[in-house]
């Protein structure tokens, strides 16, 4: 499998991080922490005027019309920063899921509408309460529904930038979009989830090389002492590890079989334990320091273990893995062979 980026991809991902790395640094998220708020109407304005809300919106509905591979990229740029905004679950599940069922929905008319999504399988809706839509899984089917019609019961979260809320609500006050299969949804949530793991591993292994730098003890970095070496080192295999899974998964997404669906649910799993590793190592560095709110690492901690239980838990994921084990060939030339293609 070819993993080289285009130009295109390239130049993306190049001015998400140079946007996000300047607009959503440790100063800001303590500034918001101090307001108690979790979203920054200036940055997401930035990220709508540069495009980003509109990279899985097809063309007719005013999109951009690219794939996974492309989103996945932004995402992970997302994660390097901990961005409280919710540009992956709206933008990369939401949005394009409301264009797909409601194409004509007025709130697809505006790129910076935050669509939220409730599927059955997460008990609390992230963002409803800024939502200009929401999207509610029930039996199978879709309800669309306003957060003025619904009743929002904010929920405690590990993460201070992740605005949780139980949602009650009736099928008379929302829109009954039809049976719709919400597989795919699934798997985007957990595909972004995975990048987003991808950059907040990375993030906490720059900060704690960094530290390790710059903090001396016996005269010395403490970087130049092995047992700090090894647990760095450590940290940034299960990243590098990590990283083509969840490329090879999001090239691979679109065929919607088990295979595919196999390989996501490993980059999920995958990537947001090389997150946990490099957040948890990175603390160690940090020494006594590193537990303490002062520090920057534990945002990405609480971040990762949010996403890990997100869109399915481990236990759910592996399941699926164990689905692709047992009911298709493996083997050497079996293992990543396409069923619909090798049946």
């Amino acid at each position: 499998m070819d993993f080289t980026l285009s130009a295109e991809q390239q130049m993306f991902a190049e001015t998400a991080r140079t946007l996000l790395g300047d607009t959503c640094t440790p100063d800001h998220w303590r500034r918001m922490m101090e307001q108690g708020v979790a979203f920054d109407a200036e940055r997401w304005g930035q990220i709508v005027e540069n495009g980003f809300t509109l990279l899985l919106l097809p063309e007719a509905a005013g999109g951009l019309g690219l794939g996974e591979l492309d989103f996945t990229l932004i995402a992970q740029e997302a994660g390097y920063v901990a961005l409280p905004e919710p540009l992956a679950e709206s933008a990369g599940i939401g949005a394009p899921m409301l264009a797909a069922l409601a194409p004509d929905y007025p709130a697809l008319a505006d790129p910076s509408a935050i669509i939220a999504v409730a599927p059955a399988i997460n008990p609390v809706v992230a963002n409803a309460d800024i939502a200009a839509a929401i999207l509610i899984e029930k039996n199978g089917r879709a309800f669309l529904a306003t957060p003025d019609k619904v009743r929002l019961t904010p929920a405690e979260t590990i993460d201070p930038f992740r605005r949780l809320f139980r949602i009650e609500w009736a099928e008379a006050d929302a829109e009954d979009l039809g049976p719709v299969d919400w597989t795919m949804a699934l798997d985007r949530a957990s595909l972004f989830a995975a990048a987003q793991g991808l950059g907040l591993a990375q993030r906490a292994v720059d900060l704690a090389v960094a530290y390790a730098r710059d903090r001396t003890q016996f005269g010395k970095p403490i970087g130049s002492y092995q047992a700090v070496k090894h647990h760095l080192a450590s940290a940034q295999v299960a990243v590098e590890f990590a990283r083509p899974v969840v490329l090879a998964a999001a090239a691979e997404i679109g065929h919607a079989d088990v295979q595919s669906r196999a390989r996501v649910s490993e980059a999920k799993i995958v990537a947001l334990e090389a997150a946990e590793k490099a957040a948890r190592a990175s603390i160690q560095v940090h020494g006594a320091m590193g537990y303490s709110w002062e520090v920057d690492v534990h945002l990405f901690l609480k971040r990762a273990l949010a996403l890990t239980h997100s869109w399915g838990t481990p236990a759910f994921h592996r399941n699926r893995i164990a689905t692709r084990v047992f009911s298709q060939p493996v083997g050497a030339d079996q293992t990543f062979a396409r069923e619909t293609e090798h049946a």
